[in-house]
């Protein structure tokens, strides 16, 4: 609709054969079985309370939201999709690989010590 918008984006090049990327490339969804999700512990910045992150994760907005809804719900704890990640209150990194495993994700992994 407003396709001048869309070129604010682009700032410069020098290369005469540069074709700007199409947003729509970058968000494609691919199979579960051939993701690499990392599950890792983070507790810096919290107050010393661990959250477990969730990253690696290759799809729209609306997939990450709704695979984070799913393992919020089985783990019974609160969490958010931000900058790319899924982030879930407390220390679940292993039930969150486990439900992983289930829902098809075969190449997540424990990441970290």
């Amino acid at each position: 609709m407003n396709d001048w918008k869309d070129k604010l984006k682009f700032a410069y090049s020098t290369n005469p054969d540069y074709k700007p990327e199409e947003e729509d490339d970058i968000n494609e969804s691919i199979k579960p079985s051939q993701q690499v999700l990392r599950v890792w512990l983070e507790k810096k910045h919290r107050g010393g309370k661990p959250v477990s992150v969730i990253e690696g994760f290759v799809g729209d907005e609306n997939e990450m939201k709704e695979l984070a809804k799913t393992i919020k719900t089985r783990c019974g704890v609160g969490g958010t999709v931000k900058d790319g990640d899924i982030m879930i209150q407390g220390e679940f990194r292993d039930r969150i690989i486990s439900i992983l495993h289930e829902l098809g994700y075969k190449n997540s992994k424990k990441a970290g010590g």
